[in-house]
């Protein structure tokens, strides 16, 4: 395979650090790295323009831009999980709990579509029963994928909405993935440390947030791309988790914190690739989004991927 040079955002972090270094790379292609601040910019960049050879994406605006023709294909290469029960937040002192949110306007960060917001919703219905479509849901922000339509009871803030002031203003009930601080605000879910530690027990897996995408054209054109470039992200990965395993890691951050935690939990890898070990993940994501109307129907999970990569695990 000729060497390529490949355009690639993607957010510096643990799992792609040895990347970033170029201690770590493909046998078969150089990695120009792009930096976009905020990230979900560089998606809708990519989403909408193809500005990039490979790029970091949100798992659901994958999942969206696929079903609407957008030629690119994921890697099973999974930088970025979180839990979502602390990303659901409350006017401090107001007194709302999960099953009072029934009937009332909850902002969501960004658009309808974002991942945290369907793995938060997620936890409303799976959770605590909630009927998501007697919701209305305030969004801050466009969608990235254009052609999507969300469904009825979704709206927009409006222009320069402020999403903490509206919810400290009595005008939302509950925000989503805003990351709002301070004392005027808190968590929706009581303990929600202890709650996703809970259902990481219980349904068995690291809620997925972020995979890698290709152009479809470079995969086209280049037979072994796809199995060059997870080998190379699976390597990186592995010493990371090394690094965090030895208590290597400088600097922890809270993403540092959270895959330590998982790992104690688990005594596993907090990170796996692959489509095998994720298929759990996936299919629930998958069914979240259906059931949630971003999707019209459930995808085949193998489907999802790049040729080469069925049975590859890292």
């Amino acid at each position: 395979m000729t060497e390529l040079h490949l355009s690639t955002l993607t957010r510096s972090q643990g799992a792609n650090a040895a990347l970033k270094d170029g201690s770590v790379a493909p046998a078969h292609a150089t990695l120009d790295f792009v930096e976009v601040s905020p990230l979900p910019r560089g998606f809708r960049r990519m989403v909408r323009d193809l500005e990039f050879d490979v790029a970091e994406m949100a798992v659901t605006t994958y999942l969206v831009a696929r079903g609407h023709g957008v030629p690119f294909t994921a890697l099973p290469v999974f930088l970025v999980r979180g839990f979502h029960h602390g990303a659901i937040q409350v006017a401090a002192g107001s007194g709302i709990r999960p099953q009072d949110l029934a009937g009332r306007r909850v902002g969501v960060n960004r658009g309808y579509t974002v991942t945290t917001g369907v793995w938060a919703r997620g936890v409303l219905d799976r959770e605590y029963g909630l009927d998501l479509d007697g919701i209305t849901w305030v969004c801050s922000d466009a969608e990235h994928v254009e052609r999507y339509r969300a469904p009825s009871n979704v709206v927009a803030a409006g222009a320069d909405a402020d999403l903490g002031a509206m919810l400290a203003a009595g005008e939302l009930a509950a925000v989503i993935g805003a990351g709002l601080t301070g004392p005027g605000v808190a968590p929706l879910v009581p303990d929600p440390q202890a709650a996703a530690v809970a259902a990481l027990h219980r349904d068995g897996f690291h809620p997925v947030n972020h995979l890698v995408v290709v152009r479809d054209e470079l995969l086209a054109d280049h037979p072994g791309l796809a199995e060059d470039l997870f080998a190379a992200f699976a390597e990186a990965k592995r010493r990371y988790v090394a690094d965090l395993a030895a208590g290597a890691v400088t600097d922890p951050d809270a993403t540092d914190r959270l895959n330590a935690v998982v790992a104690r939990e688990t005594g596993a890898d907090p990170l796996p690739y692959g489509i095998e070990p994720n298929r759990a993940v996936l299919e629930r994501l998958a069914e979240l989004a259906r059931d949630q109307h971003i999707l019209a129907e459930r995808p085949d999970v193998d489907g999802l991927f790049a040729a080469g990569t069925a049975g590859l695990a890292g």
